[in-house]
C-alpha cells in the first residue's frame, strides 16, 4: 500500500510528463508544505497519512480564502486559478459531510451536551468537544462552529 505522500509525488510526476501546469504547480506546493511540516520541530520525521491529509486540508483552505480575496479585489483570473487548485486538492481528501449529515451529528452532540447540563451559548465548547472528533477531516471548522451556534440558539 502506498502512502498518500508517495501518491502525491507519483501524481506530480504524471502531471509534469503531461505538461499539466496547474496540477504540477499545485502538487509541488503541497509536497513542499508537507516537507516543511516534516522538518519543523526538533526532529525530522515522516508524516502519517492523517497528518498529510491535515496539511492538504490546510492548503485547500488557503486556496479558498485566496480565491475569495482575489474575487473581492476584482482579479477573477487569479480567483479562478485558486479555486481550481482547491478543487484539485479536495480530490485527495475524504468526501466532506453534506449539510444534512453534519446537522445530524451536531444536533446529536447538542443533545448530549444539554443532557450533561450545558446550556445556551456557554455550551459551545462542550458541544465542539463532542463534535470535533466525529467530524475531523470531514467538515471545515467554520462550518461546524456556525451550525453549533445556530442549533444552540434554538
Amino acid at each position: 500500500m502506498t502512502s498518500l505522500k508517495s501518491k502525491l509525488h507519483d501524481d506530480l510526476m504524471d502531471a509534469i510528463r503531461a505538461r499539466d501546469e496547474l496540477r504540477s504547480a499545485t502538487l509541488r506546493l503541497t509536497l513542499t508544505a508537507i516537507t516543511k511540516e516534516e522538518v519543523s520541530g526538533t526532529t525530522a520525521r515522516e508524516l502519517s497519512d492523517d497528518e498529510v491529509r491535515k496539511v492538504i486540508a490546510r492548503e485547500a483552505k488557503k486556496r479558498r480564502e485566496a480565491a475569495e480575496a482575489f474575487e473581492q479585489g476584482g482579479r477573477t483570473a487569479q480567483a479562478e486559478r485558486e479555486r481550481a487548485e482547491g478543487v484539485l486538492l479536495d480530490t485527495y481528501l475524504p468526501k466532506q459531510l453534506s449539510d444534512d449529515e453534519l446537522r445530524e451529528v451536531v444536533a446529536q452532540a447538542v443533545g448530549e451536551a444539554k443532557a450533561g447540563g450545558a446550556e445556551g451559548p456557554r455550551a459551545m465548547g462542550a458541544v465542539m468537544k463532542i463534535v470535533n472528533p466525529k467530524v475531523a477531516g470531514l467538515a471545515e471548522g467554520g462550518r461546524v462552529a456556525a451550525l453549533v451556534k445556530q442549533l444552540l440558539a434554538q
